[in-house]
């Protein structure tokens, strides 16, 4: 007696419909660009000689000579500083604007 050997292969599983229920679509992220417009032409809020005595008063907080109003403390914290300078150059009429406390 003779036995034939039969090679068994499995039928390959279907990908396509089984894929398209399993994944689902999700909505394409919507992407917003910056659009960049020729460039603007504004002035400046402080002129540089405003800058240069606000530089000039943070050299001197920074070496311990740069003292506070009617008190005559010393000033320590750099934005007291920068608000001392810019007072200056208000008084002597600079382009600074207008404080905001005021």
């Amino acid at each position: 007696m003779t036995t034939k050997k039969t090679a068994s292969k499995k039928a390959p599983a279907k990908k396509s419909a089984s894929k398209k229920s399993a994944t689902k679509k999700t909505p394409a992220k919507k992407t917003t660009v910056k659009k960049t417009s020729a460039k603007k032409t504004t002035a400046r809020k402080y002129s540089p000689a405003a800058g240069k005595s606000v530089e000039r008063e943070m050299k001197e907080m920074k070496q311990g000579k740069l003292k506070s109003g009617r008190s005559g403390k010393k000033v320590t914290n750099p934005k007291q500083a920068i608000a001392i300078g810019l007072s200056e150059a208000r008084k002597a009429g600079k382009k600074v604007p207008p404080n905001p406390n005021k």
